[in-house]
């Protein structure tokens, strides 16, 4: 297991139903698209969150929601300001190279997307799927993109397309050829996508993967 070091939380809110942001100072160097390990006691396994910051920010944000069940999240929002978590060097291989890609995502999946977006990498395409447009993290940002779709299963409205992202996709009559999908939400998410993304014409080796547990 990697080693654990000390760091004091600088803020920790809630930016929606069961959703926090949390944010340390950064004391390592990392790529937009990496994750580290987090948690609040040394004797409890860390848990592994995308970075949502940028690079050169002065502090690092996290974002994750509460599961009830759960033996972590529940503990992290509890924290306040000047209370030590501990950490792990950033790892991970979810990294945009730049070429035209979908990225494509739903709940805390956002994540990785919002720390390329926010460092100035742009897709050509991106697909955000939630519940609610409040459950669609950092939404009002991503507005800035040329091609943005909000896929909301349980809302409509103005901009909002209303359905699942696994339905906005089905429903496109051809994918763009020789592009990427980046995709990064739940194992059930990545796996629905990338069955019927390999069914509509594209490539196993064009689909990069993030799953969350």
């Amino acid at each position: 297991m990697q080693s654990l070091n000390p760091v004091l939380i600088t803020d920790s809110q809630p930016i929606a139903n069961k959703a926090f942001l949390l944010q340390f100072n950064r004391t390592f160097i990392f790529k937009p698209g990496q994750i580290i390990g987090i948690t609040t006691q040394k004797e409890i396994a860390p848990r592994l969150y995308s970075i949502c910051s940028t690079p050169n920010d002065a502090t690092v944000s996290i974002l994750y929601t509460i599961k009830e069940d759960g033996v972590l999240t529940p503990q992290l929002s509890a924290l306040k300001a000047g209370e030590t978590i501990w950490i792990t060097q950033p790892q991970g291989k979810f990294l945009f190279d730049g070429k035209p890609s979908w990225w494509i995502a739903t709940g805390t999946g956002i994540a990785p997307f919002y720390s390329m977006f926010q460092s100035g990498q742009k897709p050509l395409k991106l697909i955000h799927g939630g519940r609610t447009q409040n459950d669609l993290y950092f939404h009002q940002e991503f507005q800035a993109l040329t091609d943005y779709i909000k896929c909301c299963s349980q809302d409509s409205g103005n901009g909002i397309y209303a359905g699942r992202l696994t339905k906005y996709i089905d429903e496109q009559e051809s994918l763009p050829p020789h592009i990427n999908y980046y995709l990064c939400g739940s194992a059930e998410m990545v796996v629905d996508v990338r069955n019927l993304l390999i069914k509509k014409g594209a490539e196993y080796h064009q689909i990069i993967t993030e799953i969350y547990f």
